[in-house]
Formats: C-alpha cells, structure tokens, sequence
C-alpha cells in the first residue's frame, strides 16, 4: 500500500457557532485519505437527539461509533428520566466515554451543540475526553485557523439566525480556499427550540451567491 494512503491525514473543518436563539454547526464535506481525496459528500453532522447535534473531525470510523453510541444514550435517558437530556449532560457523557478509552483512543475532535431547559450551547470535546463549554464561537479540524480568521473578526454578541448562518458559511469558504483538507461542498444545521433543521441547497446557494471572499 502507497505510504500515503498508511498516513491518514485526516483534515477538515467543523464550526459550532452560539447565536441569539439558537447554534449552528456547520462542516464541509470532503474526506482525505493521505492526498487523496477519498470521499466528496463525506457527513460530518449528525443529529445525535432531538435539539443537539455533533459535528466529527479525525477518523471517520471512530466518528461514525461515537455518533451512534451517542445516539443511543441520548434515548435511553429520554426513556430512562423522561426527559430529553441537556447538551451538556450529553458532553460529559461523551467525555467520559472517550475518558474511559484513552488508551485505546478515538481519534475525534467533537463539538456537540443544540438547545435546551438552558437555552443554546455548544461544547468541544477532545479524543482523551477534555470538556469545554464555548461561550460564543469554536471551529476545529485542519481548516479552524482560517476559519477562526473570519469567525472571531465578524462575530457580535447577539446574532439572529440568518447572520449566524451567513458568517459561518463565510468562515467554512475561507478555511476551504486555504486548505487542502477541506472543500467539495457546505453542511449546515440550525438548531432552536422549535426546530432540528438542515439547510437544502437552493437555501445554501442563497447564502454563497451573497458571499464574496
């Protein structure tokens, strides 16, 4: 096997983004296997309960596990308490999980966002199980820099959804212009208190046709 496909280098670009009502998580959607571009509609958002979702950076098989481990221990406390669980209690408990196997880690970086009793969060969650709740914005994968360049220049607090959504589909088009990790199309979630929804593309080449970087 060619010593590039041995070396996965697994790039990408994720944001989770707090707005006035809600968050954002948002992806691109190409998978690299060394310098070969391995997948072009490669998801990267998953919906892993019924206001939260979680965005995947690193392996795409450890990725695909956690979502659905997730998944699944997002409905058994629903069933179990009654209750939908909060995005928090959803990030400890991928903490601990990613915790508990860190010698024999998976190789992820996670955010894991949504809305709740407490209103709109997102958290970032490392391969060893290190929890952050961010406050405003977070961008992870080999394309954060540039998108962090864009998101932290633009952003206010307070943003309705339509400017939530424009600039992190500005952020997610200058991390895919500078690195060769990410590119081949836009992922896109709004989540609220009324809603769990992806955006369509006729929705999304509304956004690009006004976006000019």
């Amino acid at each position: 096997m060619p010593e590039q496909y041995q070396d996965s280098m697994k790039g990408t670009t994720t944001i989770g983004l707090v707005f006035l009502d809600g968050v954002i998580l948002a992806t691109e959607k190409r998978a690299t296997m060394g310098f070969m571009i391995a997948s072009k509609k490669a998801k990267k958002v998953y919906q892993v309960a019924d206001r939260i979702g979680m965005t995947t950076a690193g392996g795409v098989g450890d990725a695909q596990q956690i979502a659905r481990i997730l998944t699944v221990e997002c409905s058994l406390y629903q069933i179990r308490r009654g209750r939908p669980i909060t995005v928090g209690a959803a990030a400890t408990l991928l903490s601990n999980y990613l915790n508990q196997n860190r010698y024999f880690p998976y190789y992820v970086q996670l955010l894991v966002g949504g809305v709740d009793e407490h209103g709109p969060s997102v958290y970032s969650v490392d391969a060893l199980g290190g929890s952050t709740k961010e406050e405003e914005i977070v961008s992870t994968g080999s394309g954060s820099p540039m998108a962090y360049g864009v998101l932290e220049d633009r952003f206010k607090t307070g943003l309705k959804e339509d400017e939530a959504i424009d600039l992190t589909i500005r952020g997610l088009i200058a991390a895919m212009k500078r690195d060769a990790g990410s590119g081949e199309g836009i992922h896109v979630v709004v989540i609220t208190k009324d809603k769990y929804q992806e955006l369509g593309e006729d929705k999304l080449k509304q956004y690009l046709a006004k976006t000019h970087i």
